[in-house]
Parts: C-alpha cells; structure tokens; sequence
C-alpha cells in the first residue's frame, strides 16, 4: 500500500501534463510489473481522427517513448486501425482480451464530459480484481486532478488556455529553436539547412468593433460571440496548435509550421471561417489578425509585441485583415520593433 501512496504523490506533484502521464505509466509499471503500459488519446477531427501515443513504456524500457508534440497528424495511426481501443472508450469500462498467452487491457481515460483515450496494459499474467480496482482508482485519482489543471490553466468561458499559461509554453518553444536561427540574414548553406530548422510562429487575434456588439446586445451575447470564435478557432486550427484568450475579444495562437506561409494560411482560414460565419443576433463579425515568427532568445513580451503591431496595422487599414508583422516590416509599412529584455514579461 505505500508503494502505491508513494507513486500517488508523485504523480499528483507535477503541474506538467506530459510529465504526468509519462509518471502514470511509471507508476502502472511499477504497480503491476507488465510487459508494457502505454496512454494513447484520440486527437483530430471527427471521422479523422487518430491516436496519439501520449506516454508508452515496456518492462525493460529506462525512459518512455511518445509521439512528438507537434506531429503530423497523417503520420499518426487512425483511430479505425485499433478497434479495442475504441471499444473501451465508447463503453466506458475495462476491455480485457487473451493475446497468445499475453493479456491486453485497456482502460478508459474519461474527462467531465467526454472519453479522450485509453490506458493500454499488455502483461503475461491476467490482471485480479484488485489489481484492476487498483488501476481504476489510480485513473480516478489522475482524472480529477487532471480537472484541477484545467480549472486553473484554462479560461473558464471558452475552454482555450489561460494567459498565465503562455509564457511556459513558450519558453518550451524556445527550447527547441536553435541560436543560430536567430541570425537575420542567412547564405544559401543556412538556407538550404533551414529546411530541418523548426519554425514556431505567434499570432493575435482581435475581435473588430466588439465594444460595440457588448454596447448593442449585452455582455452575455458578447460572450456568446466569444465562445463561438473559440469553436472556430479549434476547427480552423490543428490539435496540437495551442489555442489562448488573452482576456476580452484578444486571442493568441502558438503554433509549429514548415514555413511562415502556412502559418499565413492557416490565420487566413480562420479570418474567412469567421467572416462566413452568421452569429446568432449579432450576424456577421470580422477579426484582425497579426503574426510573427518566434525568434531564438526571444522573451514572450517581444514577440507578443511583433504579432499586436501587425494587428494594429490591420485594424488601421480596413480591419478583417492577416498581417505577417516580417513582411510589413520588409516592406517597409511598420518599423522594426527594438528586441525586449528576456526581463520584460508580462
């Protein structure tokens, strides 16, 4: 039993989502001495969805694999190709099948509202009774605090993550862009290697005339238009882009891309998704967006900056507007912004 307290403690010390789960299948291993133990959630659009390895470790394993953050989502395996996994998350109880002389069982992973994947155990024993309740509490355990981290890193109305998370994550970013990248100019050897280079881009969304939707209809309408840009956002956008409300109608999106030109499209096709959108008793609304490229020691003040001075020069020429902050200033339409101290957070 102390065995048991020992992994809960640990498991409920960490406030990193990724560390949490590669915890839990610690844990699990340690528990039940399987051949391997692996979280797998479902990610993507409906009838496109696939699984994403969240965390997997096997018996003589040191350190657990997991699919990379920013993976493709054609390069992952569609959820259709394990129907067992599926099985548990739509009856929502333990799944249990012989495997030649292996035993497979799969958990459910349940939030408040939905099933979003499964804990796979693979052991050359079958699993009792209690070793199952074991396992099952374990996930409870895991579920609710699993809910506490979301009470405290997402906004309350829209379901997106909170400001206070974003400077975290973007220091993540900054982790894997390396100093060189930061060079302004580049040869053509640095050219042909940029290729290779990750590239993360920030962009600010900002709701054009809001003040006047809140003035005409109400804050609740207001807030309705809100929550509605939020679905937009996550259907314009891919599952592992990270999705902000910054407070009031500003949102910010954090996102990896092969080029700046993707991130273009992707900010454009949520202008459009926006501007066809018909709201429910305000009609048609349009945002202005702002973009800019992550830059290697960049603090998350300054790059926030680069991104709102496109926004600001979208909402002065004509609003429902992209704007790449590197090409206005290329183009010579905004003036380089001085680089802020890695002091200057928000």
């Amino acid at each position: 039993m102390s065995q048991v307290v020992d992994h809960l403690a640990e498991l409920t010390g960490f406030r990193d989502r990724d560390v949490m789960d590669v915890t839990l299948v610690m844990a699990l291993r340690d528990l039940l001495e399987p051949e391997s133990v692996a979280i797998y959630r479902t990610v993507g659009e409906p009838d496109q969805e696939r699984w994403l390895t969240r965390a997997h470790l096997r018996a003589g394993d040191a350190v657990a694999s997991a699919d990379p953050l920013w993976a493709k989502p054609e390069a992952l395996p569609l959820v259709s190709a394990h129907p067992l996994r599926l099985e548990a998350m739509r009856s929502r109880s333990v799944t249990q099948v012989a495997q030649g002389g292996q035993w497979l069982y799969l958990f459910p992973i349940a939030t408040d509202r939905d099933v979003v994947g499964v804990i796979e155990i693979l052991s050359t024993r079958r699993l009792g009774a209690g070793s199952q309740r074991m396992v099952s509490s374990v996930l409870r355990i895991y579920h609710n605090f699993q809910g506490l981290l979301d009470y405290s890193e997402r906004d309350t109305l829209t379901g997106l993550l909170n400001r206070k998370t974003f400077d975290e994550s973007f220091l993540k970013v900054l982790g894997d862009i390396p100093a060189k990248h930061a060079l302004p100019e580049h040869g053509a050897e640095d050219r042909r290697h940029e290729a290779a280079v990750p590239h993360y881009v920030l962009g600010v969304i900002d709701i054009d005339h809001f003040k006047s939707v809140n003035d005409r209809f109400g804050h609740l309408i207001g807030d309705e238009v809100l929550l509605l840009l939020s679905r937009l956002m996550r259907g314009s956008f891919r599952f592992h882009d990270l999705l902000y409300r910054f407070g009031g109608e500003e949102f910010v999106v954090l996102m990896r891309c092969d080029e700046e030109i993707h991130a273009g499209e992707a900010f454009e096709r949520l202008r459009l998704n926006t501007e066809r959108y018909a709201f429910p008793q305000v009609g048609r609304i349009t945002v202005s967006i702002g973009f800019t490229e992550v830059r290697a020691g960049d603090a998350p003040a300054a790059a926030f900056e680069r991104a709102d001075k496109a926004v600001y020069h979208a909402k002065a020429h004509g609003r429902n507007q992209v704007h790449n902050y590197a090409a206005l200033v290329a183009s010579g339409l905004i003036q380089e912004i001085a680089q802020l101290s890695d002091m200057e957070l928000f």
